[in-house]
Parts: structure tokens; C-alpha cells; sequence
């Protein structure tokens, strides 16, 4: 009877620790805060990942940059010491050079535009040129229009801009259009850029709306301008060794979550849109909401020869032609 009792109990305890070491738990990267746009979409893709496999994957986040900025991250998912990454696109250009396309300055027209391009065959297609830089782009997020803040003086023209030191990604693409405003582009990683515009090692940063409220930058910073003039689509990312380990049905899940996470982090930068701006200026920053886009516009003339000679004019003016 003892025996018996002994061998139920080994195999019970057996069970338990199988059933354990049969969760796997993923870490997942972003560089904004967990109430950010980022936190949203990652949150609900978790989510859905965990109920999806019932509880065999389950995530741990680590927003602000706990893990090193977007770059750092995604050469860490490349690495295989993370296990997914949602990340701007600024910086993956780096690894995979077909996505610069979309980071051309004034590409796009408006939200609907964007996101009808990301979601279309010019956007599904790039999705394809991850795996072969050893890297799986599970879908599109987003992180939304980039604005312009600075301390010097409100912006409403490009000579306005001129002179500026301004904080960037590590992207070719922006800097060679911003240098077309006079900007002083000034690449940095994500998470020194508070203290450069505390410190005044930079006069100004460009960030999409939720970006800069989820970062406090009006603490640091006196003007926004709504340039809108880059569009700054969202990845996540992962890795082929991860995508290997799991079945037909367990990849579904993951790829059904990131469309979940999309409408999601789309949602929270729609809101942050329509209300944040109000909360921009009530924290004290000075808004230029109307600035001279087409002027803009003009000065890019010199990088969009350089545009066109890099991912050809055919290519662009596709993108430009989907209504």
C-alpha cells in the first residue's frame, strides 16, 4: 500500500514538473513605457499568445529600453538572447536594407494611406527579406507621424529648422532628408535622448505624438511642431530559431496575435493623437499645428534624386499612387 502511495505520489510529482518545464516563457523588448503605444500592442499580443497556446508560451516585457535600445534589441533577437522585439522601423534599415522605403520623409499622406500601404502587397512583400538576415517579422505595429519639438524656437518652415541640432535614429534615410532642412542630424540611441535635451547636448528630438508623451519630453523640451513629416511604421520581430521550435498551429497563434497587437497599438496611437497634443500644451509646450508642409515639401527635392537612385522611382511613386 506504501509503495503504491510512494508511486502515485513520484508520478504526480513527475507530472508537476513536466507540466512546469512545459511553459516557455518569451522576453519581449520595446524601447517606450509599459502605458505607452508599444506596451499596448505587446500587452495584447501576450495575450493572446498565452490564451492562444493555453499558457504553453507566455511573455515577459521589458519596456524603456530595460534591454538596450532598438538596435541592441534587434541584433539581441538576431543573437538569440531575446526572443521578440517590437521596434520602430528607424533602425531596421540596418539589417534589412528593403525596409528604407518606408522611412522616406513625406511618403505618405495621411494614416489611411500608411497603413493601406503596410497592410497591401508593398508592405506584405518586404515582411518576406527578414528571414534570409536571420530574422522573422511577425507583422506590422506601429509608432505613428513624426513631429518636431525643440527649445530654440517654434518651427513652421524648414529655415526654421535650420541650424538645429537634432536628436535622430540611426537611419540614412531621415538624416539625409533632414540635412535638406539645414538640421544637424545627431543619431543617439533611444535612451540617452532625455538627458541630451535635459542637458542641451541637443537643441531638439523627433518623435511621433505617443513617443513624446510616453517619454515626458515636455519636461525638456518648449516647442512641438506637427511636421508629420515622416511616417514611422512598427515591427515585431523575432527569430527563425524561436519560429522553428513551434508547430503549424502554435505559429498561427503567434501570427493571429501580432494582427491582434496591430489594431491594438494603431488604437492607442489614434487616441494619443486626438488628445495628446491638448495634453502637450496644458504640460507647457508651445504648438505650431499648421506649418508650411509643401515648403517642406520642395526642400526634400535633393534627397528624393538620392531616394529614387536607391530604391528606384518606380518603387516610390507605387507606394505614393495607393489610395
Amino acid at each position: 500500500m506504501k509503495l503504491n502511495k510512494l508511486a502515485l505520489g513520484l508520478s504526480l510529482s513527475l507530472g508537476l514538473v513536466g507540466a512546469a518545464s512545459a511553459q516557455t516563457v518569451l522576453k519581449l523588448g520595446y524601447a517606450t513605457a509599459a502605458s505607452s503605444h508599444y506596451g499596448v500592442g505587446s500587452t495584447v499580443f501576450c495575450d493572446e499568445v498565452e490564451k492562444g497556446t493555453q499558457g504553453r508560451y507566455k511573455c515577459q516585457q521589458f519596456p524603456s529600453s530595460a534591454l538596450g535600445g532598438e538596435r541592441e534589441m534587434i541584433e539581441a533577437v538576431q543573437l538569440g538572447t531575446l526572443d521578440i522585439v517590437n521596434t520602430s522601423t528607424g533602425p531596421v534599415g540596418n539589417f534589412v536594407p528593403e525596409v528604407k522605403i518606408v522611412d522616406i520623409p513625406f511618403l505618405f499622406r495621411d494614416y489611411d494611406h500608411a497603413r493601406k500601404v503596410m497592410d497591401g502587397e508593398i508592405g506584405q512583400d518586404i515582411l518576406t527579406k527578414f528571414p534570409a538576415k536571420g530574422l522573422v517579422a511577425l507583422g506590422w505595429t506601429e509608432n505613428g507621424f513624426r513631429h518636431m519639438t525643440n527649445n530654440k524656437r517654434a518651427i513652421v518652415k524648414p529655415g526654421d529648422a535650420s541650424g538645429l541640432k537634432m536628436r535622430t535614429m540611426e537611419n540614412k534615410v531621415h538624416m539625409d532628408g533632414y540635412k535638406t532642412f539645414g538640421i544637424q542630424p545627431t543619431p543617439m540611441a533611444f535612451p540617452e535622448v532625455f538627458g541630451a535635451l535635459q542637458q542641451g547636448t541637443v537643441d531638439g528630438q523627433e518623435n511621433p505624438i505617443p513617443v513624446i508623451l510616453a517619454s515626458k519630453f515636455s519636461q525638456v523640451q518648449k516647442h512641438l511642431s506637427l511636421t508629420g513629416h515622416v511616417y514611422s511604421p512598427g515591427l515585431l520581430i523575432t527569430s527563425p530559431r524561436l519560429m522553428n521550435k513551434l508547430s503549424d498551429a502554435d505559429k498561427k497563434v503567434f501570427y493571429e496575435a501580432t494582427q491582434k497587437a496591430k489594431v491594438a497599438q494603431r488604437k492607442k496611437v489614434n487616441d494619443d493623437e486626438n488628445s495628446g497634443i491638448a495634453q502637450l500644451e496644458k504640460d507647457g509646450m508651445t504648438v505650431v499645428r499648421k506649418v508650411d508642409g509643401q515648403a517642406f515639401r520642395d526642400a526634400l527635392a535633393p534627397a528624393y534624386a538620392s531616394y529614387s537612385k536607391e530604391f528606384g522611382a518606380d518603387n516610390i511613386r507605387k507606394i505614393q499612387n495607393i489610395r
